[in-house]
C-alpha cells in the first residue's frame, strides 16, 4: 500500500460527505426552483451554509458558496469591495509575500496598486514593516483605504501567521482584511470574531470534503462586492451567479462538521510530525523550514543540501510514498519556492525542499514508512558521492 503524504495540496474525501454527494445526485431539483423539488435542493444548500458557518464562527448569511478557495480570494479581493461602514473606495492591495498565487497572481488590482510585505526568516510577516506600508498608504491617500490579504497558515512551511495582531494594525489605518484560511480550517480552530478579519477564504477538498467547491465568509452582512467573478441569475444574493453545485456544497457541508468535530484528532498528528523530522534530522544536516514558528501540526518543510527535491521525489514515489516539493499549483515547474525565497532561504537548500504533510486518514505508521524509504535514499545518494 502507498502512503500518502501530500494532504495539503488535497486530503481524502470523507466516507460521509462522498455518501451525502451520492443521495444528493439521486435527487432532483433546482435550488431556485419554487416548486417543492426545488425547496428541498434549497433546505439542503442552506443546511450546509449553516455547518460552514458554525465551523469557524460565522453568521449564515454571511458565507457565500463558491467554486474553491482561489475563486473566494479572487471574489473578495476587489476594487469594487462596498463598506457601508466606511464609504471610501478600496485602492490598494497589501499582500504578505507568502500569499498563495490565488491572492497574488489573482487579486483583481493593477501591479502597480499592490504593496508586497514581507516576512522574517521564520516565514512570520514582518509587523513592524506591515505597519510602516499601512501608513504610508493612510498618509497618502487619506480619501481611500488598502485591504490587506494574509493567509492564516502557509501551504508550504505550515507556519501560522499572526492574524489577530496583523488586523488589529489594519484596522488602526482603516484597512479592510482577507484572510486565506484554506490551509487551516478543519485542522486548527477557526474563529472569525477573534481573528477580526472582514473576509475568509476556504476550500473543501482540504478538509475532506470535495474538490471544486468552497466559500467566502464575511463577517459584516452589509459588506458587498460590486464586480463578481461569476456572473449570472443572481445566485447567492448576487455574490456569484450560476446554479449552485448543490451535491458539492452538501459534501463540503458534511466534511466541515466531521472536521470540527476531529479537531482533537487532528493535533495529535503533530506527534507523527516530530518523529518525521527527528528521524530526517538523524539522517543529515536537515534544515527544517519554519520550525520557530507555530505550525499547522501536520506540515514538515524540509531539505537535505545533499538531495534535490525532484529526484527525491521521483525516488520516493518509487518507493510508495506520495510528497511535494511545495504547493501543487507550482509543482512540476523548474523555479525556487517564493515562500523559501521570501524567507531568505538560498536556493541550494530551497531546491532540495520537500512537503510532508498528514491528514485526518493517515496511519499511525505514515512516518515510520517514510523514513525507512527516506533512509534508503540518502544511503545511496552518499555512497555514490563518496565514490565519486
Amino acid at each position: 500500500m502507498r502512503v500518502y503524504l501530500d494532504h495539503n495540496a488535497t486530503t481524502t474525501t470523507r466516507p460521509e460527505a462522498i455518501a451525502a454527494i451520492a443521495e444528493t445526485l439521486a435527487t432532483v431539483g433546482n435550488p431556485s426552483s419554487v416548486h417543492a423539488d426545488g425547496r428541498g435542493k434549497r433546505r439542503l444548500v442552506e443546511e450546509a451554509r449553516a455547518k460552514i458557518a458554525r465551523l469557524v464562527g460565522a453568521q449564515p448569511s454571511g458565507v457565500v458558496f463558491t467554486s474553491g478557495g482561489t475563486e473566494a480570494s479572487n471574489l473578495a479581493l476587489s476594487s469594487s469591495i462596498r463598506d457601508p461602514r466606511d464609504p471610501r473606495p478600496v485602492t490598494r492591495l497589501i499582500a504578505s509575500a507568502i500569499e498563495h498565487p490565488a491572492v497574488l497572481a489573482g487579486a483583481r488590482f493593477s501591479a502597480d496598486a499592490v504593496t508586497i510585505a514581507p516576512v522574517t526568516a521564520a516565514g512570520l510577516i514582518d509587523l513592524a514593516a506591515l505597519e510602516r506600508a499601512l501608513a504610508e498608504h493612510a498618509a497618502a491617500h487619506p480619501g481611500k483605504r488598502a485591504i490587506l490579504a494574509l493567509m492564516l497558515a502557509n501551504n508550504e512551511t505550515g507556519v501560522i501567521q499572526p492574524v489577530a495582531d496583523a488586523v488589529a494594525l489594519a484596522k488602526r489605518y482603516g484597512a479592510l482584511v482577507h484572510v486565506d484560511a484554506v490551509q487551516a480550517v478543519g485542522k486548527i480552530p477557526v474563529a472569525l470574531d477573534a481573528l477580526g478579519c472582514d473576509f475568509l477564504a476556504l476550500a473543501a477538498h482540504k478538509f475532506g470534503g470535495p474538490a471544486g467547491v468552497g466559500a467566502l465568509v464575511r463577517r459584516d452582512e452589509g459588506i458587498h462586492v460590486d464586480e463578481a467573478v461569476v456572473r449570472g441569475g443572481g445566485q447567492e444574493k448576487g455574490w456569484r451567479g450560476g446554479t449552485e453545485n448543490v451535491a458539492g456544497i452538501v459534501g463540503l457541508g458534511v466534511a466541515a462538521e466531521a472536521a470540527g468535530r476531529d479537531l482533537e484528532a487532528f493535533a495529535r498528528l503533530a506527534e507523527q510530525r516530530d518523529r518525521l523530522e527527528a528521524g530526517v534530522k538523524a539522517l543529515g544536516p536537515v534544515t527544517i523550514f519554519g520550525a520557530e514558528a507555530p505550525r499547522l501540526p501536520n506540515t514538515s518543510c524540509f531539505a537535505d543540501p545533499r538531495v534535490s527535491s525532484s529526484s527525491a521525489m521521483i525516488a520516493l514515489d518509487l518507493a510508495g510514498v506520495s510528497v511535494s516539493s511545495g504547493s501543487a499549483c507550482s509543482s512540476g515547474k523548474a523555479k525556487a519556492s517564493p515562500v523559501l525565497d521570501a524567507m531568505g532561504v538560498t536556493h541550494d537548500l530551497s531546491n532540495g525542499m520537500l512537503r510532508a504533510s498528514f491528514g485526518w486518514s493517515s496511519g499511525p505508521n505514515d512516518a515510520e514508512t517514510f523514513l525507512a524509504a527516506w533512509s534508503g535514499i540518502v544511503k545511496r545518494i552518499v555512497a555514490h558521492a563518496n565514490a565519486a
